[in-house]
């Protein structure tokens, strides 16, 4: 079923939330093709409405001070779609694991071909003590959806992201305004962009299939300052090797923690 974000009741309560939607100017860049942080930003938003839609959304969730938090998210893009291409964006809850939250994504063309999958881990946290909550008290209420799953085992989630040595600092940043969402935190989608602001444009624009693995370590705030780092590694040794594979690192200026780590794979 498709449903309609401005009024995410009115499709009535769905296991799987669907949403049609055109790639708009905004969401691509130089070669005409949609960006890894506009995949982000449409997974972003159908994962809020379903959440509405299942009566865990944020208002719901703030009435007992607790929010969804984004803890890490796996992105493959198989296929880039291109302007003024219409997709499906699908979000759908798949179990928990310990204290985290599962929830798939998928883009599929007109076709309903697979061009874009994702699998993210999410927490439950109390807005007032900062600290993380476990899952069943929400999850009973949410579908299992049980044998759905957007990533096989081959190219599936990634847990955690191994701490690599030898990285060059790229660029340092501040937590502005337009970073920011209504937690007053760093939006998980800013993080996408200052990563892809650290490569060079012709890369990303040559990019045929991307990947993208990161782990949400510690929140930034508004007006602190962070480093960026990274290194080109290469230890995938799969048959469909990527063209490049760089792995990124965000640390706070003043204590030097690390705030995420990511690793991005071109094809």
């Amino acid at each position: 079923m498709n449903c309609d974000p401005s009024n995410p009741n009115g499709c009535g309560v769905v296991n799987v939330w669907q949403e049609t939607v055109p790639i708009r100017f905004g969401a691509i860049d130089k070669s005409d093709r949609l960006t890894l942080d506009a995949v982000f930003q449409f997974f972003q938003e159908a994962a809020t409405s379903h959440a509405e839609n299942l009566g865990v959304g944020r208002e719901a969730m703030a009435e007992s001070k607790q929010a969804w938090i984004l803890s890490r998210i796996s992105v493959f893009m198989e296929k880039r779609p291109k302007y003024k291409d219409t997709v499906t964006v699908s979000a759908w809850p798949c179990g928990f694991e310990k204290l985290f939250a599962i929830r798939d994504y998928e883009i599929k063309d007109k076709d309903d071909k697979v061009l874009v999958s994702g699998s993210s881990a999410w927490l439950i946290v109390d807005m007032e003590k900062r600290r993380p909550l476990r899952p069943q008290s929400v999850m009973d209420y949410l579908p299992l959806n049980e044998g759905l799953k957007a990533m096989t085992p081959e190219s599936g989630a990634v847990t955690g992201l191994t701490v690599r040595e030898n990285l060059t600092k790229v660029c340092e940043r501040k937590a502005n305004y337009t970073d920011l969402d209504y937690y007053k935190h760093v939006n998980n989608v800013s993080y996408i962009k200052w990563i892809e602001d650290s490569i060079d444009p012709q890369i990303l624009e040559n990019a045929d299939k991307m990947r993208l693995d990161i782990n949400y370590l510690n929140e930034i705030l508004a007006g602190e300052t962070f480093e960026i780092l990274s290194a080109q590694i290469d230890d995938d040794t799969s048959a469909d090797k990527p063209s490049m594979t760089i792995a990124f690192e965000g640390r706070k200026t003043e204590s030097g923690q690390a705030s995420f780590r990511a690793e991005l794979r071109l094809w």
